[in-house]
């Protein structure tokens, strides 16, 4: 006896999960053969690492979690951003209190 859910939600193809992975594949050997390579400025390599880091966070979100703004993932995606506020708050506070921290540690 088979049981069907009408509710699930839907995995990805094969071809997405490889798309997925070529790209990740490409968006980490980029940077690594930049950096490998040292032709590049710092600034340069600083540059493409970050990008190539934002750019990689992309497509797993979209290949591999299946992040979309459709109603079934619609409760995903809200929870994503709250998680993203929330590290960013942390991060944020951490630094601004070490900044402070060393401010005034400096002063005396």
């Amino acid at each position: 006896m088979s049981h069907t859910n009408d509710h699930a939600l839907p995995h990805g193809s094969v071809k997405t999960y490889m798309t997925g992975f070529i790209l990740s594949v490409i968006l980490t050997v980029i940077p690594f053969w930049m950096v490998m390579n040292g032709g590049a400025s710092h600034a340069a390599i600083l540059g493409v690492v970050l990008v190539t880091a934002v750019v990689q966070i992309l497509v797993h979100l979209s290949c591999f979690l299946h992040m979309n703004t459709t109603s079934e993932g619609g409760w995903n995606l809200t929870a994503f951003i709250f998680t993203v506020l929330i590290i960013a708050i942390l991060v944020v506070g951490s630094i601004w209190i070490m900044w402070n921290l060393n401010h005034n540690m400096m002063l005396s």
